[in-house]
């Protein structure tokens, strides 16, 4: 995990690796949680995204399955969604008998869209978890917000295109992203690079 305090307000920028995304994801206080971490860790969606998007928005084509989003701006783009979350949400959509205009994250169990506010509460609760259970105090500055941060740090970890990573994540210039997404290498590429020197 990698922080960077934030330049014009309190608190940290967090970039978290793909095994604490996971660590996260699995301390989900619920079903939904998981699922709602996972679109944002996972697939780079905003939370009101997240609150927003609905089974039928998940496609399968020739490049493999994508969910389509209108997000920030009312601009409309096709993220990737990996084959294990399509998996789950739909297993979850057929357990709930849920029709499929339906939003996917639900708050409690009910057919009551999630809001942005409980999705931040989710967060909170399983970094305080995470916090208890690795001792490590880190966890007390993730976000919501970071999910997707981490989503795009670790897509350009990988050697994905940041001009493709762009287009995907529905940033709107260059700029905004390597400003505020692609700001620290990922935990990844720090533990890769620590590597080559012997006596680290």
């Amino acid at each position: 995990m990698n922080l960077r305090q934030h330049q014009h307000r309190d608190g940290y920028k967090v970039w978290l690796s793909s095994q604490e995304i996971d660590q996260l994801i699995d301390t989900a206080p619920n079903a939904s949680a998981a699922i709602a971490f996972a679109l944002g860790g996972r697939v780079g969606l905003r939370s009101q995204e997240v609150a927003d998007v609905t089974p039928k928005d998940i496609q399968h084509t020739d490049a493999g399955p994508i969910i389509r989003v209108v997000g920030k701006g009312d601009k409309y783009r096709e993220a990737w969604i990996p084959n294990e979350l399509v998996t789950r949400i739909e297993t979850a959509a057929e357990f709930r008998e849920m029709p499929s205009h339906l939003p996917i994250v639900q708050s409690s169990g009910d057919s009551t869209q999630v809001s942005t506010r409980t999705l931040r509460r989710w967060i909170a609760d399983a970094a305080a978890e995470l916090v208890i259970e690795t001792d490590d105090d880190a966890w007390a500055q993730v976000s919501f917000h970071d999910l997707r941060r981490s989503w795009a740090t670790n897509l350009a970890a990988a050697g994905v295109d940041p001009i493709l990573v762009l287009d995907v994540g529905g940033w709107n210039d260059l700029e905004t992203f390597l400003d505020h997404y692609r700001g620290s290498y990922s935990p990844e590429a720090h533990r890769r690079e620590r590597d080559k020197v012997s006596w680290l």
